[in-house]
């Protein structure tokens, strides 16, 4: 019997906000990525394993990693 499994990492766009920067201190648009790694089976996803967020400045490309709970905050 052949079992075909591995790890597969989904990346997604979220709604951004503008907001002040921490690393600039400009007040301008972030975008906000979820970063997910989902167990495959066949080559289908099963079920996801972890999530992961970031936040990215704009103006001057600064990328922070930020909790699900800031992010629940971001999003509404």
């Amino acid at each position: 019997m052949l079992l075909i499994f591995g790890l597969k990492t989904v990346l997604r766009a979220l709604p951004g906000r503008p907001a002040t920067c921490r690393n600039c201190g400009r007040f301008s648009q972030h975008y906000l990525d979820e970063e997910a790694r989902k167990f495959t089976l066949f080559f289908i996803p099963v079920f996801t394993t972890s999530k992961a967020y970031r936040i990215t400045c704009s103006n001057c490309g600064m990328v922070s990693s930020i909790s699900s709970r800031e992010k629940k905050a971001l999003v509404g």
